[in-house]
C-alpha cells in the first residue's frame, strides 16, 4: 500500500483502528459518504465480489508467539478494477487489565467481591481468568454515550475457566461500555463490571456463545457435572467446590442439575442486565446456541465424547422460556470427508422453564429419574452418552419423561432412539441466504469412528477418522416431521448434514512441528458467519497445529484463507462477525492460555515460550479484541466513487517516493516508482501503466501550473 507519511499526516485516519488504503483514504472515511449508493458507486460501478487474501502462517519464534494478522480483503468491481483492505488486529484489554478500575478477567462469588486464592495465606490473590471466550458486540437502544464523543455500544465477554482452578472457582461473564470512533470505527474500552448470576446459582464453565437477533446474549454452560456420579460420591464432580467458593460456605454441597444450561443475558438502556437460566433447552454440555433467522429454532453445540446434535424450537418468537426439545438420528449416506447423512427428528418433550426449574429447586436426584441395571436386562435399555462415557443399562421410572428429557437430556436421548455417537462437537452458525447452518466438529473421530468390536449399544455413525476436524453443512428445510410422524413447527430443520471444510492429519510432525497441514483448518471450534461478506469464520482449537488460527471461508467460491494467527498453544476463542454496525463491520476474536500445552518443534520451543512470556505476562492473560479494516458494502462503494477523485500529482508523487519526468510542454508526465512506470497525458482518459494501456476515469488538468491526476491511477501504480 502507499507508505506517504506527510498525506496520512493530512488527511487519513486509522479506519476500524487501522489505516485502510484503497485510493490512499482510509474506508472509514467513506463510511457515511451520501454519494455512494446502496448497489453501486456513484460512477455506476458495482462489487462484484469479495474474497479475502491470507496470510502464511508464522516460520519465526517471534511470530509464533504473537497474535497478528497480514491479511487483507480484497473488492472486484464491476468494471474489472479491484481494491485492497489490509487487515489489523485491535487489542481491547487483556483479562488481567483493569478497564475501569474492575479487573476483566477477576472470578466474582454470589455477592459480587473477588474469590481470593489463598493457596499463600499471608499474600491472597484474587483468582484471574486467563481464558476469555465468547464476545457480543451490540448496540442497545437509548443507551446514553460514554461522553468520549462516539457511539455507545456494548460488550458481553465469557472467562470460560482458571487455568489452576477448573471447573472449582465459578466462572463469570463481564459488561464492558465501548466507544465506537464516529469516524474511524476504532472501539475503546471505557469501563467494565461483572454480570451477576446470584439470581441463577452462578455461571458454570462458560464456553462459546451467541447474540440473539433480538439483541440479547445467549451463553452456556459446558461440561455438565454427571448427576448419577455425584449422587454416589460427591467429590467426584466440581459441584460442591464450585457452590462452596461461589457463596463462601464450606457447608454447601450443591445439585449437578443446577447448571448445564443456556443463559441469557439482557442488557438495559441504563448498563444494567437481566439474567435468565432457559431450564426448557434441555441439559447437556453447551458450547452455544445460536438462534435462527425465524427467532424460535436453535441449534446447539454439545461439546465432548459421545455426545447428541439438538434442537429446540420455542414456543414464541423472541421468547425461549418454552419449547419442544428434538434430538437428531444420523441415518449415514457417506462415510468420507467427515462423511453425510440424512437426519431424522426424535422429539424428546415439550417444557417451560418453570417446570424444569421445580424439579432442580425440589432436589431431584438420578436416582429418581432413573432405574439402573449392572448388566443387559428385561425393560433396560443400553446406552453410552457423555458425561460417563460408559455403558449403561437405564429405565426411565414411571411419569419422569419430562424430567429425564430436561435434566439428563442426552442419557433419554439415547434410550429414545437418537445418536450419541458426535465427538467434541462445537460451533454453530446459519447463512440465511443459502438456507444453511454449519457446526464444527473438532476431532472426527472415536465413537463417530465405525465400532469394529462391536462393543457400543448403536454405531450410527461410522464415518473415517480425521483427527484434524470436519466443519459440517447442514440443509435447512421445512415442513419436516419427527419420527413419531408429528409436524415440527419450524422452516430450519437439519434434513441433512455432510462435511464441507476438512482437515488433513500428517502422517509425521513437519519441521515446525505440526501434526496437521497448517494450509488448512485443523480442529475447528467457533464459528461465525458474515452475511455481507458471504464468508464463514473458523476459529482452530488445535493440538494438532503450532499456532492456532482463524480461517475465512467464502461459501460461494469455496476459497480457505488464513486471517489470524494466535500465539503457539493458544485458542481462538470468541470470534463473532459483526456486520455494518453503526456502518463499521469487525471480527472480534479473543485467545485463551497463550504458551499451554505447546507442540513446538524442540529447536524453537524456548525461544517461543520466552517471546510469550513477554507478551502475555508469563502466560497468565487472555486477550480480548478485534480485526479491523474489514470494509462494508458501502464503504467499497465509497472507495470506488472516489477513485474518480482528482488528487494534486506533485505532492502526492513525492510523499509516495516517486519521482516526476515532465516533457512536451508539461503536457506529457511519467511517474516512477520503483520498477514500475505511469505515464499520462494531461487533457487525456488513456495512460499507459507497465506497458499497458489503461482508460482513467477522467483526464488529468492543468490548474494554474498544477497537474491534478485521478487518484485511481496512483493506486495503481503503487498497488500494481
Amino acid at each position: 500500500m502507499l507508505n506517504w507519511k506527510k498525506w496520512r499526516k493530512k488527511a487519513l485516519l486509522p479506519a476500524l483502528g487501522l489505516a485502510v488504503l484503497t485510493v490512499g483514504i482510509p474506508a472509514a472515511v467513506y463510511a457515511k459518504n451520501p454519494a455512494a449508493p446502496q448497489g453501486s458507486s456513484n460512477n455506476g460501478v458495482a462489487v462484484k465480489s469479495v474474497e479475502f487474501v491470507g496470510m502464511p502462517a508464522p516460520s519465526t519464534a517471534a511470530d509464533m508467539a504473537k497474535l497478528y494478522t497480514t491479511a487483507s480483503v480484497k473488492v472486484t468491481y464491476s468494471d474489472g478494477s479491484s481494491k485492497s483492505f489490509p487487515l489489523s488486529y485491535k487489542k481491547l484489554f487483556k483479562s488481567t487489565d483493569k478497564v475501569g478500575g474492575t479487573i476483566a478477567g477477576v472470578a466474582v462469588d454470589a455477592k459480587g467481591s473477588p474469590i481470593m486464592d489463598t493457596t499463600n495465606p499471608s499474600q491472597p490473590v484474587p483468582y484471574v481468568s486467563e481464558d476469555p471466550d465468547a464476545n457480543s458486540l451490540f448496540s442497545v437502544p437509548g443507551m446514553k454515550a460514554d461522553g468520549k464523543g462516539g457511539n455507545a455500544l456494548s460488550l458481553v465477554t465469557h472467562y470460560e475457566y482458571i487455568n489452576r482452578a477448573y471447573g472449582t472457582v465459578p466462572a463469570s461473564m463481564s459488561l464492558t461500555t465501548i466507544d465506537q470512533n464516529k469516524t474511524t470505527g476504532e472501539l475503546t474500552p471505557v469501563t467494565l463490571k461483572k454480570i451477576d448470576f446470584s439470581g441463577v446459582g452462578g455461571l458454570w464453565i462458560p464456553c462459546n456463545g451467541s447474540l440473539t437477533p433480538w439483541n440479547t446474549h445467549l451463553g452456556s454452560e459446558e461440561y455438565e457435572g454427571d448427576a448419577r456420579a455425584f449422587e454416589a460420591d460427591p467429590t467426584k464432580t466440581y459441584t460442591g467446590s464450585f457452590v462452596q467458593n461461589y457463596y463462601g460456605d464450606t457447608t454447601k454441597v450443591g445439585n449437578p442439575y443446577a447448571y448445564g444450561y443456556i443463559p441469557e443475558v439482557t442488557v438495559k438502556a441504563d448498563n444494567s442486565t437481566s439474567v435468565a437460566k432457559h431450564y426448557s433447552m434441555g441439559r447437556f454440555s453447551h458450547e452455544l446456541g445460536k438462534v435462527a433467522p425465524d427467532f424460535r429454532t436453535v441449534l446447539f453445540g454439545d461439546d465432548g465424547g459421545n455426545t447428541m446434535l439438538f434442537m429446540y424450537v420455542a414456543d414464541k418468537a423472541k421468547d425461549l422460556s418454552a419449547g419442544t426439545l428434538y434430538a437428531a438420528k444420523w441415518v449415514q449416506k457417506s462415510a468420507d470427508n467427515g462423511g453425510s447423512a440424512d437426519l431424522q427428528w426424535i422429539k424428546l418433550g415439550h417444557a417451560t422453564d418453570k417446570e424444569v426449574k421445580a424439579y432442580v429447586d425440589q432436589g431431584l436426584k438420578f436416582s429418581d429419574i432413573f432405574e439402573t441395571s449392572d448388566a443387559a436386562a428385561a425393560g433396560f435399555t443400553a446406552i453410552k452418552t457423555y458425561p460417563s462415557g460408559k455403558l449403561e443399562y437405564l429405565k426411565v421410572k414411571p411419569g419422569m419423561e419430562k424430567a429425564a428429557a430436561f435434566l439428563e437430556s442426552r442419557r433419554y436421548g439415547a434410550i429414545v432412539g437418537a445418536t450419541a455417537e458426535f465427538n467434541k462437537m462445537e460451533g454453530v452458525a446459519f447463512d440465511t441466504k443459502s438456507n444453511k447452518a454449519y457446526i464444527a466438529m473438532s476431532y472426527v473421530e472415536k465413537a463417530m469412528e465405525k465400532d469394529t468390536k462391536g462393543a457400543d449399544p448403536a454405531d450410527d455413525i461410522q464415518v473415517n477418522k480425521i483427527s484434524a476436524g470436519v466443519t459440517y453443512e447442514l440443509t435447512l428445510t421445512g415442513k419436516q416431521k419427527d419420527k413419531a410422524g408429528s409436524s415440527i413447527d419450524s422452516a430450519y430443520v437439519p434434513s441433512f448434514m455432510q462435511g464441507l471444510v476438512v482437515g488433513e492429519d500428517l502422517a509425521a510432525p513437519d519441521a515446525l512441528g505440526n501434526k496437521a497441514n497448517p494450509d488448512k483448518v485443523a480442529n475447528p471450534d467457533n464459528l461465525s458467519f458474515s452475511q455481507e461478506l458471504r464468508t464463514l469464520f473458523i476459529g482452530e482449537d488445535s493440538s494438532l497445529h503450532v499456532n492456532n488460527f482463524v480461517w475465512a471461508y467464502n461459501v460461494d467460491t469455496k476459497k480457505l484463507s488464513r486471517v489470524l494467527s494466535t500465539p503457539a498453544g493458544a485458542e481462538a476463542t470468541g470470534l463473532s462477525a459483526v456486520d455494518n454496525l453503526n456502518g463499521f463491520s469487525y471480527v472480534m476474536s479473543n485467545i485463551q492460555h497463550p504458551g499451554d500445552e505447546m507442540i513446538v518443534a524442540d529447536s524453537l520451543k524456548a525461544d517461543v515460550e520466552n517471546y510469550i512470556n513477554q507478551n502475555f505476562d508469563n502466560k497468565s492473560s487472555g486477550l480480548v479484541g478485534y480485526l479491523s479494516g474489514l470494509p462494508t458494502k458501502q464503504q467499497m462503494l465509497a472507495a470506488k466513487a472516489d477513485e474518480a477523485k482528482l488528487v494534486e500529482l506533485r505532492e502526492k508523487a513525492k510523499n509516495g517516493g516517486a519521482s516526476i519526468i515532465v516533457t512536451k510542454g508539461a503536457k506529457d508526465i511519467v511517474i516512477v516508482k520503483g520498477s514500475h512506470k505511469l505515464s499520462i497525458r494531461v487533457g487525456s482518459k488513456t495512460a499507459t501503466l507497465d506497458g499497458k494501456t489503461i482508460t482513467l476515469p477522467k483526464a488529468p488538468v492543468n490548474k494554474q501550473g498544477r497537474v491534478w491526476i485521478n487518484a485511481g491511477a496512483l493506486d495503481q501504480l503503487f498497488n500494481p
